[in-house]
Parts: structure tokens; sequence; C-alpha cells
């Protein structure tokens, strides 16, 4: 029987997790090489430790979404499957002008009740346009035949008559978008805006750090994994192979594969020259076609107690800087911790802009943005950290217009049937996301060597 030659660029979780998901389907050999650039595995899940404490944070993927009160949760399931425990996630509070508001009694005392009466009737005419099961099944595997939507997301919020309304809906939303209104699509936003509705969806970490994830799944795969092996090139090697060129430091090197999967973020995924004109221009279409890049910023800071504790209990919090950013309380991760870890996640025009800043500025800009009833908490900083997440997520994930599965992520069929692309910005720019990319490009994968064998 043959062994097939499987190699996979990019040892981010999209990687991982294809090739975790091909060894459970394939029924016949398979010979798995995964190829990472830099000299860890993981992507944008990163759990790092501070170096004056040996206490964990989450510098990249915060949190899993949890679609289980619908119907199969696949990434869920992994990670069950895996033994890793897991711990609920929420946080329904915005700090608007160093108020808490909470619930609606908090919004119509803070902001009066003609704001809170513009947000509950754009709360229902959201809730209209996209039912919680519609919200589930918003992937269209089988594309979307529709002729594309001109309308923006900011387009939406003009219609809310209150300023305070609109500022409240902005400041909750955009550290989910990572981008602006008017650079997402009407349909994008207002899931954005839903997901926020236990009714949609949950929120959840893996106890000890999401980065546990890409443990199991390293340890779990069997596949001659290569670090430190950034993929320079990809072109078709005679009829039925296509090879990979990489470099080990100054040493190039060149490996020749049955099938290829290109595991890379949107933005990575530009860096590598694909030879030859027919593969190169189908390459330029499917960048340009996802082209929507977003921005964020990890800001965290260590300190010497969880002084917020008797203002907040949750797990994160909005507040009303930085355009609206996500506060999460990362020492919660850690019950019985008794250090205390805020991390502030800042996207879109401003993550972009205050990318220019040194470390040390943000890390200031951040403690500058504590409200004023926390801002006694300056003095129990113990050491920061930033993390730069730039064009690292899609504003307009799976286009404007969602493609079928297959054209998502076989670019050429043509001429390279045997090269295939995942990635989470041809879903929704999640960890489930890629999940989904992954098990489709598996399964397909594994059809075919069983079928071919």
């Amino acid at each position: 029987m043959c062994c097939w030659n499987i190699g996979i660029v990019g040892g981010g979780p999209g990687g991982l997790m294809t090739a975790y998901q091909l060894q459970k389907l394939a029924s016949v050999p398979l010979r798995i090489t995964l190829l990472e650039a830099s000299g860890r595995l993981g992507g944008k899940i990163l759990t790092p430790q501070f170096s004056t404490s040996p206490v964990r944070y989450e510098a990249g993927a915060a949190e899993f979404y949890d679609y289980s009160i619908f119907d199969e949760d696949p990434l869920k399931d992994l990670i069950a499957e895996l033994g890793l425990p897991i711990r609920a996630m929420g946080g329904p509070a915005v700090v608007m002008d160093n108020q808490i508001l909470a619930n609606m009694d908090d919004i119509e005392a803070a902001l009066g009740p003609t704001a809170a009466a513009a947000l509950l009737d754009f709360d229902r005419r959201a809730k209209d346009q996209i039912t919680p099961l519609e919200f589930y099944h918003s992937d269209y595997p089988e594309g979307l035949h529709l002729a594309p939507d001109p309308r923006r997301f900011d387009q939406l919020l003009t219609l809310v008559e209150s300023d305070d309304a609109r500022s409240y809906i902005q400041n909750l939303i955009h550290s989910d978008l990572a981008t602006e209104p008017q650079q997402t699509t009407f349909t994008y936003g207002l899931q954005n805006y839903l997901m926020n509705s236990p009714a949609y969806m949950h929120l959840y970490g893996i106890e000890g750090g999401n980065q546990r994830l890409v443990e199991e799944l390293a340890q779990r795969i069997d596949a001659e994994v290569l670090l430190n092996h950034p993929v320079e090139s990809i072109e078709k090697q005679g009829s039925s192979q296509i090879r990979v060129h990489s470099r080990s430091g100054d040493q190039p090197r060149h490996d020749d594969f049955d099938f290829v999967v290109v595991s890379l973020p949107h933005n990575h995924l530009g860096k590598l020259a694909f030879r030859g004109a027919r593969l190169q221009r189908a390459i330029e279409r499917h960048l340009s076609y996802y082209h929507y890049p977003a921005h964020y910023l990890r800001i965290t800071i260590l300190f010497d107690k969880p002084f917020w504790r008797e203002a907040f209990s949750d797990s994160y919090w909005m507040l009303d800087k930085f355009g609206g950013c996500c506060l999460y309380d990362e020492s919660s991760r850690e019950p019985g911790s008794s250090h205390g870890i805020l991390g502030w996640l800042v996207g879109g025009t401003a993550a972009e802009t205050m990318n220019a800043l040194t470390d040390e500025e943000l890390i200031s800009a951040a403690l500058d943005s504590l409200p004023t009833f926390l801002a006694h908490g300056r003095k129990h900083m113990v050491e920061g950290r930033v993390h730069r997440w730039l064009s690292a997520v899609n504003a307009i994930p799976g286009g404007i217009v969602p493609r079928p599965l297959d054209q998502r992520h076989q670019p050429e069929p043509i001429e390279h049937p045997q090269l295939y692309l995942v990635g989470d910005y041809l879903f929704d720019s999640t960890l489930n996301g890629v999940l989904d990319s992954a098990e489709y490009v598996a399964a397909w994968l594994a059809a075919q060597t069983t079928d071919r064998s």
C-alpha cells in the first residue's frame, strides 16, 4: 500500500488540527511533515509567563466560542477529547464615563431613558435580523448565492437615534470586530453584537492556559515537526507533486509532497512565493478576495494584587477607551492566585495607530485608561508585556459573499489539485473557524488518499 507524503506549512492551530484530524480519518499510511517558521508551535495561541513571577496570561487568542447550546460544537468536543478542563467566561459590563453599565437599569440611570429606549430598539431589530439558529449556521458551506450586500455596519448604527446608545454599542463590540464599523459588513457587525447575548453563544477558556490545546495536539500527532524552517516558495513538481522550498538558518531545503496544506494567516500567506503563472494568479485572486485586514494589540500587566475585584467579579468588561476595548481579568483563569493580571485587547484603527508606540508607552497608556475608581491600582503594577497582532485577523472573514467550501480551500484545482489552504479567515476569524477549515481539508485529503491507493 502506498505511503502518502503530506506537507503542512504552518505550525499554528490550523496546521496542528489538520495533522491531528487527518491522522484520525486516514485509512492508509501517511508520512506527515510540518514546517513552522518560528521556534514554537501554536501561532495565535500563546500563553506565556511573566519574568518576575511564574504567572501565565493569554497573549493571543483569549477565548473559545461555545455553540453547544444549539448542536454539535467540534472545538468543544475536541478539547474534551484531549482531556482539557474548561472554565466559563462572562462579562456583561461596559464602563462609560467612569460608570459601570451592567444592565438596562444602569444604562437608563447613566445615559437616560432616550438612550435606553434606542438601545432596546436596536437590540430588537438586531435579533429580528438574525435568529440564534441562523447565527449558528452562518458559515454557508455551499456558499451564498446572492448579490453582494453593499451595506456596512456603520449604516445600521446611524439608525440608532441616540448618540449615547450608539457609543455604547461601539464600545461593546469594537474589540471583537478589530476594525471600524465602516470597514466591515452589515451582517458581521450584527453577529459581533449578538454574540454578547447568551442566547446566541457562550465563552470559555482552558484551565491552565489555552496553549494547553497546542501542547496536547503536538503530543498526539505522528509527524516530523521542523521548527525554524520558514517556507519561501511553493511550486508544482512534475505531474503530481508539490515542491516546498524552505530554509533552516542559511541552509536551503526542498521537499516534494503528494499533497500540501498551507495553514497560515492571510497576512503571512502573501509572503510566500507561489511559482508558475497559473498558481500565482490564483493565489493573488484568493488574497484579494479576503484582503480585509484587522488589528489587535494585547497589553497585559501583572499587579501584586487584584485590586479591581471589589468593583468587578467577571472575566472581562469593556472600556470606553481606545475606541472601545476589552479588559480581561486574566487572573480569573488562575483561581487562588495572589497576583492580579489585567489584559487590554485594543482593536482596529487604535491598534494600528498605537503600534507606533514603544512597549513602555503602551503600558503607560493602558494604566492611564483605568476608570477613576481604579486609578489607585497603578501603584500595584509589577510588570507589563505587549504583544502585537497587526493584520492578524480579518474584518470581513469569509469575504463579502461566502464561497463554497471547495473554492475557499483549493485555490487552483486544475493544475494544482494537490494544494490546499486552511485558515480562520475563510470562516469567522476564530479558533472555531480554523478547526472547521482543518476538518474540511483533512476529510477531503483522507478521501483522496483512500480513493487513489
